[in-house]
């Protein structure tokens, strides 16, 4: 998709992932002339892998308090003026089929590549010029932006920064978005993984897997939690994970909609041969059933015992050593600070022409398509400013 040797370009869009392709598409439909920059040698690479390869591509159910950041009002304004409704209608238009999973979560029928290659069907109408396998070594501002690369040096008037975070580094991930940020002047909130397993001494149940209610202080998810060989992992922990910090303690409700200590007393009047452990594995996985109960009848149990049990099943109490990192973290939380951006056009205040978008900055979306639809808005209105 290059177009010759052109050297000089209105917006220069660094970082060819789900934020970067979306802004260099609505610059391009607007008439700009865009170069869009990236280090590996295809596009979207986290859009292939995304959704064991289906693409979760956004989230029906998208709204601003799915969002965390530092200004939860930032990601207001971007997210209102390209709705997931509007992806929807892309992807409609482009006569992909998809259907609707859990809790409002998107997929492809097929496969994430029909999401690229609609992306990049749309970059070749709007004229938009794609350069691979282009490394940049450095990036200064004069006049304008002068982005010198392995290939030579390009200039523009307007920079995006596309680059993402620090999540997957096996997928090329790096902290380049926050490097040039920073030597901008612009502020960094503090990193961290986010959407990420925990580490955590938990019975060896690895594989065993129910649905809980995860809860941090307030904030609860109920989904599935899964047992590792490290911690724990499933949605509902990766969900929490982006709100936990060190030394934090998590409470999990291992009966979701059950009164434990009712069922408990209720299963001693009407099976007292029963042992605990058969009584629990009604409602818990075997294996999870097993390590929680000691042995014994029923019948053995005194009341305030089957309390004290029932309390741990409600409200099952971790305080995770860790995290598994960026390596296996889907996004990274915090970054480009938003006190020094515009929420309308994701412009930096006190540098005109530059821009940054997607996970580069500090907005951090739940599991589920929220990320995506996060990358979509903020390269759209992006595309719509440059």
């Amino acid at each position: 998709m290059e177009t010759g040797n052109r050297r000089d370009f209105d917006v220069i869009v660094a970082g060819a992932g789900a934020a970067g392709l979306m802004c260099a598409i609505r610059a391009g439909q607007r008439g700009r002339r865009v170069l869009l920059l990236d280090h590996a040698d295809k596009v979207g690479k986290k859009i292939l892998i995304s959704g064991g390869g289906r693409c979760n591509f956004t989230n029906l159910l998208s709204r601003p308090e799915a969002f965390l950041s530092g200004n939860p009002h930032f990601c207001k304004s971007a997210l209102a003026r390209y709705t997931q409704h509007d992806f929807i209608a892309l992807v409609d238009r482009h006569r992909i089929a998809w259907h609707e999973k859990t809790l409002g979560q998107l997929f492809c029928d097929g496969s994430a590549r029909q999401i690229v290659a609609m992306l990049l069907a749309e970059c070749e109408a709007a004229g938009v010029d794609v350069r691979l396998a282009h490394r940049i070594a450095g990036i200064e501002k004069a006049d304008c932006f002068t982005v010198n690369t392995d290939h030579g040096a390009f200039t523009a008037a307007s920079l995006v920064l596309a680059t993402g975070g620090l999540s997957i580094p096996k997928m090329g991930a790096t902290g380049f978005a926050h490097d040039v940020a920073r030597r901008f002047g612009l502020a960094l909130t503090d990193t961290r993984p986010a959407l990420v397993p925990l580490t955590l001494e938990v019975p060896e149940l690895s594989g065993v897997s129910l649905e809980v209610v995860a809860h941090l202080g307030r904030i609860g998810f109920r989904e599935a939690m899964l047992f590792t060989h490290r911690g724990l992992s499933g949605p509902a922990i990766l969900q929490i994970s982006s709100y936990w910090r060190e030394g934090q303690e998590i409470s999990v409700d291992l009966l979701p909609d059950t009164d434990a200590a009712r069922l408990l007393k209720e299963r001693k009047r009407t099976r007292p041969k029963a042992g605990l452990r058969t009584v629990l594995a009604e409602r818990l996985p075997q294996r999870l059933a097993q390590s929680l109960a000691s042995d014994g009848t029923m019948a053995n149990l005194r009341d305030r015992d089957l309390e004290t049990l029932a309390a741990r099943l409600k409200a099952w109490k971790i305080v995770p050593s860790g995290t598994e990192g960026y390596a296996k973290a889907e996004v990274t939380a915090g970054g480009i600070d938003t006190e020094g951006l515009s929420s309308r056009t994701m412009q930096a205040r006190k540098v005109p022409g530059l821009y940054a978008i997607g996970e580069a900055v500090d907005v951090t979306g739940w599991l589920g398509g929220y990320n995506f639809q996060w990358a979509w808005s903020s390269g759209w209105v992006a595309g719509e400013a440059v």
